[in-house]
């Protein structure tokens, strides 16, 4: 999601001084705010991004941007922290994030090279794989490395609440998978379309393994630290599609490892001081969420309900009243 590094060099709606009006669309008793602020999530989510680029629209829009080579760190970080935003933030900063990122979305096009066609970053389509790739991704390193399978009734739940998040992107609630087995039968819809082209492949390479010039020391830690936990929790196929294969005995190997890191910065001060000179949104998002005060409000709203009192036509009408 490019346009996320886009928004955190202008400054995000999120404002982690500012007092929540809410507890967001699902509150601190979901499988939601467990699995997206498990330090897994890290993990998680560098599956998602390197995913992505197998959707060739994507990685020709990434391509075009380069804000993953100019400052990887601040295009992780934006987009890690707006997917929080949605999972355990209030609605208010959910909603203006989604809409602000929408509106620099909507200036992201071109032509993919290898079909000719043109991409838009709007896309529901494009939108819908970042959207599934990202819950799931997160979900299934929270399964390999950290706690280990939700409830039956809690995945239940999990994926109920990954269709209510997607009412903030552009991709249709009724197209996204809502249980396992549809997530299953949506990655086998798509994978005739995947492919690696030499964008993907650069960008793959480069999300998994950031240069140290470009990414800082920290950064350039962090990506090598993770990269054998997120290649081996990806399918052999994907790995070799994406020329990033590595061999069995370093799954087995470094998956207790990983395992062992995971409980010891399960704490929230831990977490938190891990990730803190990595990725400053991501740690504010999540500090607002362990150490700022209640909300306004201890109770959940729909994305629909939100959009009506913290949208861009809500606060027009609210600016003309006051004029």
């Amino acid at each position: 999601m490019s346009g996320a590094h886009e928004i955190a060099k202008r400054g995000w709606p999120f404002d982690p001084t500012q007092r929540r009006q809410d507890y967001g669309f699902f509150g601190p008793d979901s499988p939601t705010w467990k699995v997206w602020t498990a330090p897994t999530a890290l993990i998680g989510f560098q599956r998602s991004v390197v995913l992505e680029h197998f959707d060739p629209f994507l990685a020709a829009a990434v391509a075009d941007e380069q804000g993953i080579y100019t400052d990887p760190k601040g295009r992780l970080d934006g987009t890690l922290s707006y997917f929080l935003i949605a999972a355990i933030g209030d609605s208010r900063s959910a909603i203006q994030t989604s809409e602000m990122l929408q509106r620099v979305h909507a200036r992201a096009t071109g032509i993919e090279p290898i079909s000719g066609k043109r991409y838009s970053a709007n896309d529901p389509a494009s939108q819908l794989w970042i959207h599934v790739t990202g819950w799931h991704s997160v979900l299934k390193c929270y399964e390999l490395y950290g706690p280990g399978p939700l409830s039956p009734e809690e995945e239940a739940q999990y994926w109920r609440e990954c269709v209510v998040a997607a009412e903030l992107q552009t991709c249709k609630a009724s197209d996204v998978p809502s249980s396992r087995d549809e997530v299953r039968a949506y990655f086998a819809q798509m994978r005739p379309q995947l492919c690696s082209s030499e964008h993907a492949h650069k960008a793959m390479h480069y999300l998994l393994r950031t240069p140290y010039a470009n990414g800082k020391l920290a950064f350039w830690g962090l990506s090598r630290l993770l990269a054998p936990a997120t290649i081996a929790s990806l399918p052999k196929w994907m790995r070799e599609l994406g020329d990033f294969d590595q061999p069995g005995l370093v799954d087995r190997g470094f998956k207790p490892l990983v395992s062992t890191a995971v409980k010891l910065s399960s704490s929230p001060t831990i977490e938190l001081a891990v990730i803190k000179s990595v990725l400053p949104m991501t740690h504010s998002v999540l500090r607002q969420n362990y150490e700022g005060a209640p909300p306004l409000r201890a109770t959940t709203v729909t994305p629909e309900q939100a959009r009506a009192l913290y949208g861009k036509r809500a606060v027009a009408v609210e600016d003309s009243a006051t004029a």
